[in-house]
């Protein structure tokens, strides 16, 4: 398993926090219902600095891959509410992943890129409960 950590920081246009946050319930609802594979998701917002941060981790590139097509028009209607500022990947990704996000960021705001691969560590594989028996987190 050769995991692939995304993250990407946006400023939220002022007056759109209303809008936005109704565009990613749906974007989240979209993703959840076509992207099993996809490990986790997360959309962390600080309305204060009026920012955005994106986490996912996916099992490998062809999931980033796999996110990037499903996700595009969704992706689009957020367009006019935020400035996309950075997009961070961890881990090896491929030459059309790259391909990808680079497009995803010109389209978002023209945001840099950085993808850093990973030196060292482990990926355990998912499971469904934890140690002692609690389900898993629900969004």
């Amino acid at each position: 398993m050769d995991l692939v950590v995304y993250v990407d920081h946006s400023d939220i246009h002022e007056g759109s926090l209303h809008e936005l946050t109704e565009g990613i319930r749906r974007l989240v609802d979209v993703i959840d219902a076509r992207e099993p594979q996809l490990i986790a998701y997360g959309f962390h917002l600080d309305e204060q600095a009026s920012r955005m941060t994106v986490t996912a981790v996916h099992p490998d590139s062809a999931s980033l891959e796999l996110h990037l097509e499903i996700g595009k028009e969704e992706f689009r209607k957020l367009g006019s509410m935020i400035t996309l500022r950075q997009i961070e990947v961890y881990g090896t990704i491929s030459e059309r992943a790259r391909e990808m996000l680079e497009q995803k960021a010109a389209m978002l705001g023209g945001a840099g890129l950085s993808v850093t691969e990973r030196f060292a560590g482990f990926a355990r594989p998912t499971q469904t409960r934890d140690p002692i028996g609690l389900p898993p987190l629900t969004r």
